[in-house]
């Protein structure tokens, strides 16, 4: 018989098991977290908008003339208007014909994966995707290849083999969740092109902060035209909740019919699209945040590196330190002032615990200046420099 009391002691022996702490306060730069106010150094919210006034008197509007719960799913008990508004700004920010609303990335990512492919088909995915790219494709059941970390020529050797499927998918993050590192796009449209493949990238990283009006890598790299699937969240830079597939009109159509978790799952409130509707001009009328947002990141990336830290190959906000005392070095940070999560297995692989930091456009530079000091005391006791 499973003995959940035993698992549960197996993960708490290996220190493993998860706990969650009560926060007090919106998801701003700073934060009341388990009582304790702290330097906020592990939330998405990267441009801060999360707690924007704008977007809270938007949400307040909607619920005025709304309400508050949606009643049942879009196909059910009808599709507010501001669905159709945020769905056709986001086909605009993302370049593409037509877009659709699901309630998560996660849902997103289940719905598009399983009902695009099946068993006939073939999906190349990279290694450190996201878990819910990988529970899409489990789902989907159709093969499942994965190449190493951005390793092109196990990509190009996997697709080389596949000629006797009928649909090719390559799926990749387009900034990697934990690492902060950027997906070889250029490389792999090439490469998608030379074997009739398509392509479906997860922007949830990227998405309100990459290329020239912030819609994301696929704009930064100039690649709408060989992407055929753009999924992205609204939960992260855009400060809502919700996330969006951008592809062309049949595409949309289709996931509408045959993607099960946005056939079966109620809809969102309308205050959360009105607040998407306006992080997303804000989003584009103020790209001062994701420039602050990227210069913040780089100071404190460099500063790591300076300290003698492995920042592996981040590029981006998210700035993982990898350390066998991640653990202990959270505790020591919360007890400084500074939260910040450790992540251990499964959530990245065996013997790269981290500390997953991220910056925000908010954060001042006493803030990142005080938060470094700390790290270079703990790093000190610790002996890790």
């Amino acid at each position: 018989m499973f003995n959940l009391k035993e698992e549960l002691g197996n993960l708490e022996n290996k220190g493993l098991k998860r706990r969650l702490l009560p926060l007090e306060t919106s998801q701003g730069e700073e934060i009341v977290i388990a009582g304790k106010k702290c330097l906020n150094l592990c939330s998405n919210n990267y441009l801060g908008l999360a707690n924007d006034l704008r977007l809270e008197e938007a949400a307040i509007a909607a619920i005025k003339e709304y309400g508050i719960g949606s009643g049942a799913s879009r196909l059910v008990s009808g599709n507010v208007r501001l669905y159709e508004k945020l769905e056709s700004d986001l086909a605009h920010f993302k370049g593409s014909e037509a877009s659709l609303v699901f309630n998560s990335g996660y849902s997103a990512n289940l719905g598009i994966i399983s009902s695009l492919v099946n068993e006939k088909d073939i999906i190349f995915s990279d290694k450190l995707n996201h878990a819910s790219i990988i529970d899409g494709i489990i789902l989907s059941r159709a093969e499942f290849r994965r190449y190493a970390h951005k390793d092109m020529e196990m990509l190009e050797a996997g697709l080389k083999g596949s000629a006797g499927f009928r649909r090719r998918l390559i799926i990749t993050d387009t900034v990697f969740s934990m690492d902060g590192d950027i997906a070889p796009l250029p490389k792999i449209a090439a490469l998608a092109k030379k074997y009739q493949a398509e392509i479906l990238v997860d922007e949830a990283h990227a998405t309100g902060i990459f290329g020239a009006t912030g819609s994301g890598m696929v704009e930064h790299f100039g690649l709408k035209a060989e992407i055929a699937f753009q999924m992205g969240t609204l939960s992260k830079a855009a400060g809502c909740f919700g996330a969006y597939i951008s592809a062309d009109k049949d595409a949309i159509d289709y996931f509408i019919n045959r993607a099960r978790s946005f056939i079966y799952t109620t809809s969102l409130p309308a205050a959360v699209l009105a607040a998407s509707i306006k992080a997303l001009e804000i989003i584009q009328a103020e790209p001062q945040r994701r420039k602050k947002l990227l210069a913040n990141a780089k100071f404190f990336r460099d500063s790591l590196k300076k300290l003698g830290l492995d920042t592996l190959d981040s590029e981006t906000q998210i700035i993982p330190v990898v350390l066998a005392e991640a653990v202990e070095f959270s505790r020591r940070l919360f007890k400084a002032g500074i939260f910040c999560s450790a992540i251990r297995p499964p959530t990245v692989p065996q013997n790269s615990s981290r500390l997953r930091i991220t910056v925000m456009a908010t954060h001042t530079g006493e803030q990142l200046e005080f938060a470094l000091e700390k790290i270079k005391e703990i790093a000190k006791e610790l002996g890790v420099i």
